[in-house]
């Protein structure tokens, strides 16, 4: 890819809070900013990405050259890099997968995309796996949002993008589910998860100091939070279970894609004029 086409890539990325158009739509990206092992300067990248619990990985596959991408040994020399997911901007600690942790993770990507196998086989190289861990911060993470409001509309863009990524995974995978499949799920449930813990312990209580008037709006909230968590335990106890079908899940993930979708509505609803001060 040449320079110009990553910075149209990586333009539309920031435009437009992670999505982008052409060629990689409907792909999970995100830009990463290492540090030049030569220039000491930065260098964005777009990449592809699987989610994976509390990191994210990404394939050094240099669209199977039979040399590492420039952003591989960048990380080698300087492993704090910088992450934009289309939500949030934070800095990481890249670290390569070794030896069975490599195996196991490229082997989920290829059963759920062979074209990884594809760059494997034409690299003559073995691809490294890296995985992108968060580092912890002190305060709220940073985004591109320019309001409160908006910032939870992009978190909610989110979910949704998600949860239609997953569900047009399932649609194609047949009737043996992919084990990256299990883990895009399995991430969500816990991403899920999180966020309604931060809404009940920090962002609700502020809001009910602030404008007691909202108390009604989020006690129903508070409850969709409750039901939206069975639905996530359900998820995870189907998720566990080998035999677990494409049609199976399909079910699932459409129940808590209801509910889901009206929870965020309604929220969106009643929060983004009182945090944008409407």
């Amino acid at each position: 890819m040449t320079n110009d086409f990553n910075t149209a890539i990586i333009d539309e990325f920031r435009a437009h809070h992670g999505r982008v158009g052409g060629m990689f739509e409907g792909a999970r990206l995100l830009l990463l900013t290492t540090t030049g092992a030569r220039s000491g300067r930065p260098h964005t990248v777009p990449l592809g990405y699987l989610p994976d619990g509390d990191r994210i990985l990404v394939i050094a596959s240099a669209g199977g050259s039979p040399r590492h991408p420039a952003w591989y040994h960048n990380i080698l020399a300087e492993p704090v890099v910088t992450v934009e997911d289309g939500v949030f901007v934070y800095q990481a600690t890249a670290a390569p997968l070794a030896a069975t942790d490599r195996d196991e993770a490229f082997a989920r990507a290829v059963e759920q995309d062979p074209g990884w196998d594809g760059y494997q086989r034409r690299s003559g190289r073995t691809i490294p796996v890296v995985a992108l861990v968060p580092i912890p911060v002190p305060g709220p993470p940073r985004s591109n949002a320019s309001t409160p409001g908006e910032m939870l509309r992009i978190v909610h863009d989110a979910f949704r993008r998600e949860l239609a990524l997953i569900r047009a995974e399932i649609a194609t995978s047949g009737t043996i589910l992919s084990a990256q499949l299990r883990v895009n799920c399995l991430t969500l449930c816990v991403n899920l998860d999180g966020h309604h813990t931060r809404e009940d312990d920090g962002m609700f209580p502020a809001l009910e100091q602030f404008q007691p008037d909202l108390a009604p709006a989020l006690t129903r909230l508070r409850a969709e939070h409750e039901i939206i968590a069975e639905l996530l335990k359900h998820l995870r106890t189907a998720l566990s279970d080998p035999t677990l079908t494409g049609a199976d899940l399909i079910k699932a993930v459409d129940v808590l894609t209801a509910d889901l979708e009206r929870h965020l509505d309604y929220e969106e609803q009643v929060l983004i004029p009182i945090l944008d001060g409407a």
